[in-house]
């Protein structure tokens, strides 16, 4: 009797999970696009050094968070517009912060970078390619998505986009050898030859072929036993405090 209870009690969740599932895209996600002309552009180089990347990915059980390196990239200006822009990521920089120094921050580093997620020895290096830049309009913001409920759910891209952004950016990213075009939104500032651009968003990594632990088993939901789809990414870009390319 204890065994069919709890083959119900499972079943139950499946079927909640089921009725439950996403209904919408947290960034607008699509095939790859004719990337942007730097003809005529003024180009900067971007500063890495005073650029980051970040990274939260969540589990109903926790949560972690980290950041990777760009190693190089370019923003093209045309009467004080960006025009064009790409940066090379260095997956093999990938580090998790809120564990740094221990043996679990290099063991997660190490699963992350093997081939059941980034296989950074088959796929060293992410790339951004800019393939259009809007002003932001609330309107045109893509619906926050729905997500499975546990204590640690991913927050909502209205909850992490940055305050009073500016524009609509989309690229290309590549990653794993996969490229899908993303448009989310950022906010952009130009003065005096010097480009910031700060985002801060929502992807869905199985896109990209990151498929360890998702989300397609409703079984696994039930048990908790997943990796949420959803993966938080932020960017901090700064370009024109170094020599032009």
């Amino acid at each position: 009797m204890k065994t069919l209870k709890s083959t119900l009690s499972i079943l139950a969740a499946v079927l909640l999970v089921a009725a439950c599932g996403p209904k919408e895209k947290t960034v607008e996600t699509s095939d790859a696009k004719a990337v942007a002309s730097a003809e005529n552009a003024t180009t900067l180089a971007i500063n890495t050094e005073n650029s980051v990347i970040t990274w939260i990915g969540s589990k109903p059980a926790g949560k972690h968070n980290g950041t990777i390196k760009l190693t190089e990239g370019q923003i093209g200006l045309s009467n004080n517009e960006i025009v064009s822009g790409n940066f090379t990521i260095d997956i093999s920089s990938l580090k998790n912060l809120d564990m740094a120094g221990s043996k679990g921050a290099t063991d997660l580093e190490t699963h992350l970078m093997s081939s059941e997620f980034f296989d950074e020895a088959t796929y060293p290096e992410a790339t951004f390619e800019l393939t259009g830049v809007t002003p932001y309009m609330a309107e045109n913001l893509e619906a926050d998505k729905e997500e499975f409920e546990t204590e640690f759910t991913p927050a909502t891209l209205s909850e992490v986009m940055v305050e009073n952004p500016t524009h609509f950016i989309s690229g290309n990213l590549t990653m794993r050898g996969t490229t899908k075009n993303i448009t989310f939104p950022a906010s952009v500032s130009i003065n005096n030859g010097v480009v910031k651009a700060i985002a801060n968003f929502n992807i869905d990594r199985t896109e990209w072929n990151l498929t360890y632990g998702d989300e397609a088993s409703a079984v696994d939901k039930a048990k908790d036993k997943f990796l949420y789809n959803t993966v938080n990414v932020g960017f901090e870009l700064e370009a024109g405090t170094k020599a032009s390319l």
